[in-house]
């Protein structure tokens, strides 16, 4: 008795090991399949990302055309959504020219859109549209928003220029002030809460065409050279993926199908193309002049 009692006490051990041990490989492999089905994708203010419909024609075309379920991931400023890339916590992103440039050590190049044909845009000056004013020195004083620190054309190239005028941010303007996206900056210069803003072009285009009474209540003061368009980037551990080439692949053939056309269209941009990392050259270039300012 005390035998079979024995044999049948050591069978359930080895039994509860055994489901324990299961479990806990069962724990342990089910959010790699997850993350393995998934590609976590990260949205700043770079472009509209509050508009529902807009994401879900990003969502519907690219788990159409990947064959993996798309999470879309947004925070309020740049720099969360590029430390969780950097980081590896996402497995793409959208982010800005600006972040790319700081972190290319660590992040590889997966498309960049194209904007009217080109993967370039500008940084608009933007005033109130019944100021008298027409050039930088007229803004001087002035309280003026930017639209994220780590923003290229809604902060560095403003700083940037005002630093080759000579003065400093804090010296040039009056006050300054954050709006975290691009289409605050506009509502901010519309309703007169500031003086000036900077902002991204494409943005302020995109704006006019779809709401044309706010943007009629501002105006271009200057456009700035032309820039690498803000672009989608990987960690360079992730960039040779299944889910990064599937990415990539779904984002160069965009234009060959409606649902891809829906989402460019959505978009205002004419697709994606691949680039080299030369294309920001010139957001370098404003960085390193302000070295030891920023």
């Amino acid at each position: 008795m005390s035998s079979s009692c024995g044999r049948t006490g050591a069978n359930r051990r080895t039994f509860l090991l055994s489901l324990t041990t299961l479990m806990l490989g069962s724990k342990n492999a089910f959010p790699q399949t997850q993350k393995d089905e998934t590609i976590r994708f990260g949205l700043t203010p770079v472009f509209l990302n509050d508009d529902v419909q807009l994401l879900s024609a990003i969502t519907t075309y690219l788990e159409g055309a990947t064959g993996y379920k798309i999470d879309l991931i947004t925070r309020r400023t740049y720099q969360e959504v590029t430390s969780l890339l950097v980081s590896g916590q996402l497995d793409a992103a959208w982010i800005c020219g600006y972040p790319f440039v700081k972190y290319r050590s660590e992040l590889e190049l997966v498309a960049v859109p194209l904007w009217n044909g080109k993967p370039l845009y500008q940084s608009y000056l933007i005033a109130k549209s019944d100021r008298d004013a027409s050039r930088l020195s007229d803004l001087r004083g002035d309280i003026h928003a930017f639209s994220d620190p780590d923003s290229n054309s809604g902060y560095l190239v403003t700083v940037a220029l005002v630093n080759e005028n000579g003065f400093g941010r804090e010296t040039f303007f009056k006050k300054t002030l954050f709006t975290y996206s691009h289409r605050n900056v506009i509502r901010a210069v519309a309703s007169g809460l500031v003086q000036s803003g900077s902002v991204d072009g494409y943005v302020w285009e995109v704006m006019r065409e779809i709401d044309p009474d706010l943007v009629a209540r501002t105006k271009i003061v200057r456009k700035s050279e032309w820039f690498g368009f803000p672009p989608i980037a990987t960690s360079k551990r992730f960039a040779q993926t299944d889910q990064i080439k599937a990415l990539k692949r779904a984002l160069l053939a965009s234009s060959d199908t409606d649902a891809g056309r829906a989402m460019l269209d959505y978009l205002r941009l004419s697709g994606f193309a691949v680039a080299d990392t030369s294309l920001f050259d010139l957001v370098s270039q404003k960085i390193e002049s302000l070295r030891g300012v920023l």
